[in-house]
């Protein structure tokens, strides 16, 4: 019963999918991939991509939340610390027997209240104290034997202060005050001010004498920039901004007020009641920037798009049979057509794109199979006479330009120089000759170095008589290199270099030293002079364009010598040539050409070349 449940559900999922797959083989291919796009890439993107995007941002702000929250303490904590400090030493001068008795003290004379003065601050430390403290103290005594300078002074010289008016009004017996001096006052360090003020009656009650404290506002406006805190800070009170770290304002300057703008936009605020007086803590929050978000949650994004890759896997697998084993077949068809004939696709399924782009194929094969015969091979063997006629007409043109006049003629000069005695000029007559039966007799495009050498030869001697005892010359040569075979003018082309751009710019005396020798499986073909030289920039420069030497480069304008040279050197060795170039000003330049030595004991170089070819 089993077995039959199981076959019939086959049997009903393999009608379903074939039912699936007709339908989808007469779909059209762009409206496949538009489906595919649409279900399963793009609808999972952004439904997911969504999803994630806002988990990332609510994470992150309760993130920034907490960062500010965690500001406002530490401003606060930092506060309340520096303000209780302030309390407590004030609390301490309040309850000071010595300074008490000071204050409650008679001096007829200023001569008495100076000694008194004394006295106190050698025997309450208090001078030593308040020197060494962050704070400015002054102590304001409703005394009028007092005289105002030091650490005391009247009290109806501040009477009609707003900070002492804003005091008596409160009724309390201390305070923290903040307030900004419109006129410099002697002892201050600032014009912003913050203090706390204490009414000193721990003796006396009803006394009417003050002590003001003024904290150090310059440095705690620097404890709150050094803290580095990632948000901007407003320590404000009622609607003056009294500390902050966005350098708003200056010591100097008044207070600026608190905006709504910021009220509105901090993302923390946090009361601070000191001792009467109450202030707050904004801290304003910082934009969250999408990208910086990405980026740290990486790990996450990379596992939600691995996720994503299921859906479309699952939509690909019902589509595979409508055009993706289809495709392959036709891969397929095209990877194994090693033969000079098309094989057709036997079954042709569905009229979407892909159907027709096998049926295309098989009427293609039809007709390519068909033409084969009658175009392809006929072309190839009219090629083949093309070729055939050509290199006749070549070598038909070659044989008519060998101008054997020039030599009879040539020789007939020499021997007319030899009968008038003119031994030099039959000497060069002689060199020229050889050097242009060298290049006219050129049955191949090959010689040997022992004849490369011979040909340099000649040609450095007939310089030499340009040059007189400014060219001196030396060949060297070891017997293996001599029956190797190399290009034609392959090295006079570097010797005619050296004479031409190193000798003959160079006023003093110069050397050409060619140099032929085996080193391992390479034949050196070095050429030394001790001309002019060059800037390494240039030498650089040549050393490139010799070893990326290309035909394409002969067209240009210029000299074109020495890449001739390396082009030919280049086909002559398969593109196995290294060309190096060294140079100095003033001092001289070394050209060197390496070639592997196997394949050069043949009598033709390019029938090697062409063999690996």
């Amino acid at each position: 019963m089993r077995e039959k449940i199981e076959r019939a559900l086959q049997h009903w999922l393999d009608a379903v999918l074939a039912r699936i797959d007709g339908r989808l083989d007469n779909v059209s291919l762009r409206s496949k991939l538009y489906s595919i796009f649409v279900f399963c890439v793009l609808c999972p993107l952004v439904l997911t991509d969504s999803i994630v995007m806002w988990m990332l941002y609510d994470t992150e702000h309760k993130s920034r939340q907490q960062t500010m929250e965690n500001t406002a303490e530490a401003v606060a904590y930092e506060l309340n610390t520096t303000i209780d400090a302030a309390v407590d030493l004030a609390q301490m001068i309040y309850q000071n027997r010595y300074i008490n008795e000071f204050l409650q003290g008679s001096y007829p004379t200023p001569l008495d209240y100076y000694i008194a003065y004394n006295d106190l601050m050698e025997e309450s430390l208090y001078e030593v104290v308040m020197g060494s403290s962050a704070y400015q103290t002054v102590i304001y005594a409703d005394n009028p034997d007092f005289i105002n300078g030091g650490y005391f002074a009247r009290l109806s010289s501040v009477q009609g202060e707003s900070w002492y008016q804003e005091f008596n009004d409160s009724g309390r017996s201390s305070m923290v005050t903040t307030y900004y001096y419109s006129k410099e006052a002697i002892g201050y360090r600032t014009r912003k001010t913050i203090s706390v003020i204490r009414r000193m009656d721990y003796q006396r009650a009803g006394s009417r004498d003050i002590l003001k404290l003024d904290l150090d506002y310059s440095g705690m406006s620097r404890a709150l920039d050094n803290a580095r805190y990632a948000n901007t800070v407003y320590v404000c009170v009622g609607n003056r901004i009294l500390l902050s770290n966005d350098g708003r304002g200056g010591i100097n300057t008044p207070f600026e007020a608190l905006t709504s703008e910021i009220r509105k936009q901090a993302g923390v605020r946090r009361p601070l009641p000191l001792n009467g007086t109450s202030w707050d803590v904004y801290v304003m929050p910082e934009p969250i920037e999408l990208l910086g978000v990405i980026r740290r949650n990486l790990a996450l994004l990379a596992l939600l798009l691995a996720a994503n890759i299921w859906l479309p896997l699952l939509f690909m697998r019902l589509i595979n049979r409508s055009f993706t084993q289809r495709l392959q077949l036709l891969s397929d068809v095209f990877k194994h057509q090693n033969t000079d004939r098309l094989e057709p696709i036997a079954r042709v399924r569905g009229y979407d794109e892909i159907g027709a782009l096998m049926r295309s194929y098989n009427h293609m094969a039809e007709r390519t199979n068909g033409l084969i015969q009658t175009v392809y091979k006929d072309k190839l063997k009219q090629q083949e006479m093309d070729i055939a006629r050509q290199t006749a007409e070549l070598l038909a043109l070659h044989s008519q330009i060998n101008p054997h006049f020039l030599f009879n003629a040539l020789e007939s000069i020499r021997m007319h120089s030899i009968l008038k005695k003119e031994y030099e000029t039959a000497d060069m007559v002689e060199k020229l000759a050889l050097m242009q039966r060298q290049n006219v007799e050129w049955s191949s495009d090959d010689v040997t170095v022992e004849g490369e050498l011979q040909f340099v030869r000649a040609y450095l001697e007939l310089q030499k008589y340009r040059f007189g005892d400014r060219l001196s010359y030396e060949i060297e040569a070891e017997e293996d290199c001599r029956g190797l075979h190399i290009p034609r003018l392959s090295l006079v082309t570097f010797v005619e270099n050296a004479c031409v751009h190193g000798i003959e710019k160079k006023s003093a005396p110069g050397w050409i030293f060619v140099r032929v020798f085996l080193q391992g499986g390479t034949l050196c073909l070095e050429v030394e002079d001790t001309g002019i030289g060059m800037p390494e920039e240039d030498a650089q420069a040549m050393r490139r364009r010799m070893n990326e030497a290309e035909i394409s480069q002969l067209r240009k304008k210029g000299r074109v010598g020495i890449l001739n040279a390396c082009i030919r050197l280049k086909m002559a060795t398969g593109d196995r040539v290294r060309f190096e170039l060294e140079s100095e000003e003033n001092v001289g330049t070394t050209v060197t050409v390496l070639l592997p030595a196997e394949g050069l004991e043949k009598g033709d170089i390019h029938a090697e070349s062409n063999a690996r070819g």
